[in-house]
């Protein structure tokens, strides 16, 4: 079947990369990530691949060119080689460029559909979504195999004001050429996404190693197999000099980065203080990256204090950070700039949280 990773809007490109390098034999979509597989695919996507937001099973496909034809088509879909008749579903539907055009007309004759031939309960809030598109009469059928959203890795549970969601800060360390192999610091932390991020892929972790996943609840669901493939070996132990560090001045981010690091499992490998971007000093040891998410104006109201923020920041990390890398996620171009880093051209359009961010990289300092 065709498996379908969705990817925030302008990591797809970083998305499948990830999901080549991982095996797959991935093609860039609007809005994701397609590649064939069957079952044991789906299951090694939501575990294995850091930068999916979920994945989507494709199950099915035919043309409606009325409700009739639409209410026909639904009550022959084979549901049980799919669903379960004691597990509760939801339904989703859009349309777009067909003659069957009203979403929730769509959803109803779904959920008859299902209730009546499966007998599976229909819920709002079930755990399993069925996700049906109607695009020029082709209605095409597709099962999120994920759940909760992926970024949902299992150990954050303290998050601060404006998060970095784990699939996003995944992207943005694949775009800025990190591989695990040197070290990370980010000096505005927050809740320790970037650092904890590294850490995952420098030990090896599997992202869904600490969660439960939709398709656990799905027809002839082989739990035996899954288990054997998620079982993994214990958290190596950190490397002999520390290359993940998390800096913050407010004390509450670096509690909540180090509870989450041990929520992780990766306590070892981080370490998190408090400090301003005035007092940051670089770690001892190899250069390697620094990605910052720092404040812009569309999140904290009034920018203009920012611009001197950024050339302090920038000022610190040319002096302080020779043969570093800077990478830094930000809405506002003019910031950036601010600093006085040499940025290469800044990456694509990021959306995120109503804003469009980007990703400015430079060289080595």
């Amino acid at each position: 079947m065709e498996i379908f990773l969705v990817a925030t809007p302008g990591l797809e490109d970083p998305l499948a990369d990830e999901a080549r390098a991982c095996g797959f034999d991935a093609q860039v979509q609007p809005g994701g990530v397609t590649f064939t597989g069957g079952w044991p695919d789906v299951w090694r996507a939501n575990l294995e691949i850091r930068g999916a937001t979920r994945v989507l099973a494709r199950i099915g496909a035919f043309r409606a060119m009325h409700p009739a034809q639409l209410d026909k088509r639904a009550r022959r879909f084979p549901w049980a080689d799919w669903l379960r008749p004691d597990v509760p579903i939801r339904i989703e539907a859009t349309s777009r460029k067909s003659r069957i055009y009203h979403a929730g007309a769509i959803i109803q004759r779904f959920q008859a559909a299902i209730s009546e031939t499966l007998g599976a309960p229909i819920a709002e809030d079930a755990q399993v979504t069925l996700k049906i598109r109607i695009e020029d009469d082709l209605c095409t059928i597709s099962l999120d195999s994920s759940g909760e959203s992926l970024h949902k890795r299992g150990h954050k549970q303290a998050v601060g004001k404006a998060p970095m969601r784990e699939t996003m800060a995944a992207m943005f360390l694949r775009q800025c050429g990190f591989d695990g192999d040197e070290p990370v610091l980010d000096p505005m932390c927050g809740s320790g996404t970037f650092p904890i991020e590294a850490a995952e892929i420098a030990a090896g972790l599997k992202p869904g190693r600490m969660r439960h996943f939709a398709f656990e609840q799905f027809a002839h669901f082989d739990d035996a197999a899954w288990q054997a493939m998620r079982a993994a070996p214990a958290i190596p132990p950190a490397p002999a000099s520390l290359r993940f560090f998390g800096r913050d001045r407010d004390a509450g981010a670096i509690r909540m980065s180090q509870e989450n690091a041990i929520r992780a499992g990766l306590a070892d490998w981080t370490r998190f203080e408090p400090g301003s971007i005035s007092d940051l000093t670089r770690p001892e040891g190899p250069p390697g990256l620094v990605i910052i998410n720092p404040p812009y104006g569309a999140r904290i109201g009034n920018k203009g204090p920012l611009f001197g923020l950024h050339a302090a920041m920038g000022e610190v990390l040319r002096n302080q950070f020779g043969g570093w890398r800077v990478g830094i996620v930000t809405s506002d171009g003019q910031l950036a700039r601010a600093t006085g880093l040499p940025f290469r051209e800044p990456g694509p359009y990021i959306a995120h949280g109503g804003l469009k961010i980007r990703l400015y990289l430079t060289g080595p300092l």
